[in-house]
């Protein structure tokens, strides 16, 4: 099995996909309009074939502040560790939020983790990071 694409809620539809397509390397399709149902969407491709779905409905509010169940992020693959500095710096830069700076995980990783527009956390991800 292959994962096709992934779905996820925003109240800043065109934001987010700004933010996957300026940062991530995503490609959109038309958006998706539904009037009587008060939704809207994008279908955000990716390079190795894979698809961010951005939805927006009248129906769904943001999330409370705090941890719960569901998905819990989406990581990308910067493919080095300067990759990943690189992009945790860009998006600094842009005003992003870095929601932890760029670290050797416990798993052999070194990443870092900023939040899109509406705080979904986005990990930067190269494997081996104890390489330079």
């Amino acid at each position: 099995m292959k994962l096709t694409h992934v779905a996820l809620w925003t109240t800043q539809l065109e934001a987010s996909r700004a933010f996957y397509e300026t940062y991530f390397g995503g490609t959109s399709g038309e958006k998706y309009v539904n009037p009587a149902k008060g939704f809207e969407s994008y279908l955000v491709r990716f390079g190795d074939g894979t698809s961010l779905e951005i939805m927006r409905s009248t129906g769904v509010t943001e999330r409370p502040g705090r941890t719960y169940t569901g998905w819990c992020h989406i990581a990308f693959d910067a493919g080095t560790r300067q990759g990943v500095e690189a992009m945790t710096e860009r998006l600094r830069g842009d005003g992003y939020r870095i929601v932890s700076e760029p670290r050797v995980t416990g798993d052999g990783y070194f990443e870092s983790v900023a939040a899109d527009p509406d705080g979904n956390l986005v990990e930067i991800v190269a494997p081996g990071g104890d390489e330079h």
